[in-house]
């Protein structure tokens, strides 16, 4: 399910919404295998990703950015929460747009996990991506609350990341990667300013290279 979203992407980065109470490490509870098993193969994505998403394959498979994609893990603002007896269902908004997600509650572990979780908070979701009524939404098979405000900007940095990989956008810099490598395997020699000064400003060159292609990427997932 995706409507647009309600939270303004300036001030999910600002710390807007980030409740107090999300500051306190809830106790880690050890996974069961089912569960250790799930969360491999994790990719990160946002909201709008998921929403432009294709089939690929069959009906149960997916592609973003070309690159099939069965597991992903979003982190956004929960609301909206069901409890049922055997499931819990909630949105998530991250900013990029909203989409329903699914939590069974079949084991004890997984109450738990679900009893923590309140309308407002921000969490991370790990989950399968699934239609239903050419909908998608997510499957959760984890859920937990943010306590550390950095791993929401971490987590669209990593999307960004990614993305490039993924659409092979990183083409465009691969004669810039080929020459930091050759910068930092350059001996310099003794004395030899000339040298340094040239291998420093192709690193320089580099990394702006690079941070210009996650800002463009980044008004693109957005």
């Amino acid at each position: 399910m995706f409507s647009s979203s309600q939270i303004d992407a300036a001030s999910a980065f600002s710390g807007g919404g980030f409740m107090s109470s999300q500051s306190t490490q809830l106790p880690d509870s050890t996974p069961s295998p089912a569960k250790s098993r799930d969360s491999q193969g994790l990719v990160p994505v946002t909201v709008k990703q998921i929403s432009q998403a294709s089939h690929s394959g069959d009906e149960k498979n997916f592609a973003i950015n070309g690159v099939d994609v069965t597991n992903v893990t979003v982190v956004g603002m929960v609301s909206d929460i069901t409890e049922k007896v055997t499931d819990v269902s909630f949105i998530i908004d991250d900013g990029t747009g909203r989409i329903g997600c699914r939590r069974w509650v079949n084991e004890n572990f997984e109450t738990v996990e679900m009893g923590a979780i309140k309308d407002g908070m921000y969490v991370r979701v790990n989950g399968h991506l699934k239609t239903f009524q050419n909908e998608m939404h997510l499957l959760a098979f984890s859920v937990r609350p943010v306590t550390d405000f950095d791993e929401i900007t971490f987590h669209f940095i990593d999307c960004i990341h990614t993305h490039l990989q993924n659409s092979k956008l990183q083409s465009g810099v691969l004669a810039q990667s080929q020459l930091l490598e050759s910068a930092v395997n350059t001996p310099v020699r003794s004395g030899s300013n000339g040298n340094q000064s040239s291998s420093l400003s192709q690193v320089c060159d580099y990394t702006l290279g690079q941070y210009f292609y996650l800002y463009v990427s980044m008004l693109c997932l957005l």
